[in-house]
């Protein structure tokens, strides 16, 4: 069974940084790509980045380009988002997800896999 954990939210000023990180088991995690996913209150749960399997090609968001970094490490079976220059509207549970295909999505709906989620608040 694949397992997801997040770690590493938390509270954090506007202008602020923050590493979210997530921990992959159960399956082969080099065979996948992955995406961070957020949903604030009240909304649909959003695209953040995205890698493929190799770590090679990473997508983002329009909104968190230049200040958001996606990165893997398949030999630790991890996925990290780096996050810079938080804004407040970057608050949000933030998820990521293994998608069994070598390739990015944007759609959640394409998602295999899904963490527990983590919660980062940016405070203005």
């Amino acid at each position: 069974q694949v397992q997801l954990v997040e770690s590493g939210g938390g509270l954090v000023q506007t202008g602020g940084s923050l590493r979210v990180s997530c921990a992959v088991s159960g399956g082969t995690f080099s065979s996948y790509a992955m995406g961070w996913f957020r949903q604030a209150p009240g909304k649909e749960r959003e695209f953040v980045a995205g890698i493929d399997w190799s770590g090679s090609n990473t997508y983002y968001a329009d909104s968190v380009k230049g200040r958001f970094t996606i990165s893997r490490d398949n030999a630790k079976n991890t996925v990290y988002l780096q996050m810079n220059s938080l804004k407040p509207e970057d608050t949000a549970v933030y998820y990521c997800a293994a998608r069994v295909v070598l390739t990015v999505s944007s759609s959640p709906y394409e998602y295999h896999y899904w963490g527990q989620g983590t919660q980062v608040t940016v405070s203005s």
